[in-house]
Parts: C-alpha cells; structure tokens; sequence
C-alpha cells in the first residue's frame, strides 16, 4: 500500500513536455495508488472553469478517467489555481482540500498545506494574497470575459516574477516559527508542503518530539513525487 503526493507542477499549454509527464504518471503509476494528494499550483494559473481549451479537456478528462477508476484525487488550492471552483471538481471527480487538512497517514497524523502561508516574513506576497483570495475580488474578476481575465493575469505573473526574482532567499523560505505553530495547532509531528520548491525532508524538535516537514519539489525539467508507504517509509521519486 502506498500514497502519492505531488506539488507545484505549474502545468500550461506551453509546457507540453510537463503535461505529458503527468499524464503518464496518472495513467501508469498513480492509479495503483490508495490516493492521489495534489497540494497546489497543479497549473501555472487557472482563471475560471470556463477554460474550454483543448489543454484543460484533455486534464479534465484525465483526471475524470482516473477517478472513475477508482482512485481517491485530492486538490488543495496554490497561490496559481486558487480558482478552481465546483464545475471542475465536478468534471473531473476530485476532492477540494482545504487550506490546512490533517490525515492518518497508515497511522501517523500529517498535515498538509499548500506552504505559502508558512512563509510570513513575504509580507508583500501575503498582503496580495488576501486581496486575491477575498470572495468579492474573485465573484467581480470571474464576471470578466475569459480573454479579459487572460490579459489581467499576464500582468500579475509578471509582477510576481519580478518579485520573486528581487526577494531574499530567507523571505522566500518558510519562517520556523510558524511551521511549528501550525503543526502545535493541528496536533501533528509530520508535515507535507510545497510552494518553496525546495525539496527535502527536515527533522527537528517540536514538544521534545521527533517531528519532520517535507517539502515537495516543483516540476522543471522534470517531474517528482512523494511516495509514502504503509511500513512508514518515504521517499521522492523522479518522473520523466
């Protein structure tokens, strides 16, 4: 028995060599998985469900292909496909996370988390993201026509560029004191995250406990999954 757990694939029309890497892997490896853990930033950007575009059918349908199947998917909002919205979800079969969700992981209690909010010396980025978040920001931009929308979000991803690309290394890393307080909060000694694309599994101490983050990668040149199985073993596998 065994789960995957995938982040931070930026997927985009533009990208097809990535798609296809996901594809396959949704085809061939995930589905002989109990479940199938996306923690956000499953695309580049995704400004409504009324995307129509061959590239979106052909996620939709695969996702809905798998589901079908019989495999548990679970979608957690990023800070790039945060509308994703009920029509998709319904389309394709998929569960909607919420931003903090705690599981039984063959027995041991884990957090799960996009990872953006972890982030809080990014004041900048968390200030943007309450703006965007705000239901009546969203309800107005999704009133837009999908080529309005398309325009307003090439702009945001430029100043996001731009941002990332002029912030310290340390502000775009998670704070450890709020990793500790949301794990304290959620009663967990193991957390899932992705959004830094730093890939890695760190130890410390948390209540004189054990207690371990993993950070998932983000899909380059190629993709990678967590792989979790049910004796308590883990590892990153690398998919290309």
């Amino acid at each position: 028995m065994f789960t995957y757990f995938i982040s931070d694939l930026h997927l985009e029309e533009s990208r097809p060599e990535m798609t296809g890497i996901f594809l396959h892997f949704l085809k061939n490896e995930a589905i002989k998985a109990e479940a199938l853990y996306i923690l956000g930033d499953f695309f580049e950007f995704w400004i409504g469900d009324d995307d129509k575009s061959p590239f979106a059918d052909e996620i939709r349908n695969a996702l809905h292909s798998a589901t079908q199947k019989g495999l548990p998917i679970y979608i957690m909002h990023g800070n790039r496909d945060f509308l994703l919205k009920k029509t998709f979800f319904r389309a394709t079969g998929c569960q909607l996370l919420p931003e903090q969700t705690v599981i039984h992981l063959y027995g041991v209690p884990t957090l799960l988390m996009h990872g953006d909010t972890l982030c809080t010396a990014d004041t900048a980025y968390l200030k943007a993201r309450k703006y965007v978040r705000n239901r009546i920001v969203q309800t107005l931009f999704l009133l837009k026509s999908f080529e309005k929308r398309q325009r307003i979000v090439t702009g945001y991803r430029n100043a996001s560029k731009a941002h990332t690309s002029t912030a310290s290394d340390s502000i775009m890393d998670v704070t450890q004191a709020e990793v500790e307080r949301v794990m304290l909060v959620n009663h967990v000694e193991h957390l899932i995250h992705g959004h830094t694309h730093r890939q890695a599994v760190h130890t410390f101490q948390l209540n004189n406990q054990l207690a371990t983050r993993t950070v998932l990668g983000a899909w380059h040149e190629y993709g990678n999954a967590l792989i979790c199985h049910a004796d308590g073993k883990q590892a990153f596998v690398d998919l290309r």
